[in-house]
């Protein structure tokens, strides 16, 4: 097994850059059937989601739209239990059919504190799209719509997720290495 080191832990395959891509390219193809006709907004949360957006929105063929919104909940490995708004959003979302896209839900702290002010706003519809969820590690149950993989609850970096903002350039997902 090939240990990848990112600042002072080390971490251990979990899912490949080939896997990832095979259901990144199978939600865009659903998301394409239903919203045909429709053009999405979609909204997603930095920066843990930039590379799964960016993915998944050059293989979507419909007519749509990206913004960006940058959140943060995270020190380290775990959740700090506040939701700060670095970068809000700056895109009209009235009637606008919006498709919120995450890299991962764990204790769905941040959706829960960012969705009632996407609700103010009326869109036409509101759906969820994440690359990963964690069922045992959450707090604050969100609705997802869209899910690309289920995972245990065990920290995970690459692809766009990071350890102190460092190895989201890892183009697979690697897992926390546990030592025995």
């Amino acid at each position: 097994m090939q240990l990848v080191q990112v600042r002072d832990k080390q971490f251990e395959p979990y899912l490949s850059e080939a896997v990832i891509l095979q259901k990144v390219k199978g939600l865009a193809a659903q998301l394409n059937k239903d919203y045909e006709g429709k053009k999405p907004l979609l909204i997603a949360i930095l920066n843990g989601s930039f590379i799964f957006a960016a993915d998944l929105f050059k293989h979507m063929t419909i007519e749509a739209e990206i913004s960006f919104i940058k959140l943060a909940s995270y020190k380290g490995t775990r959740s700090s239990g506040h939701v700060i708004t670095a970068i809000g959003l700056d895109t009209e979302v009235t009637n606008r059919h919006v498709i919120v896209i995450e890299d991962i839900i764990d204790t769905g702290k941040t959706l829960t504190a960012f969705l009632p002010q996407l609700y103010n706003q009326q869109p036409a519809s509101l759906k969820i799209a994440v690359l990963l969820h964690k069922p045992e590690a959450t707090v604050y149950p969100i609705a997802i719509d869209y899910c690309c993989f289920t995972i245990p609850d065990k920290f995970v970096v690459g692809y766009g997720l990071d350890y102190d903002g460092f190895g989201r350039n890892l183009p697979a997902i690697y897992q926390l290495h546990e030592e025995g």
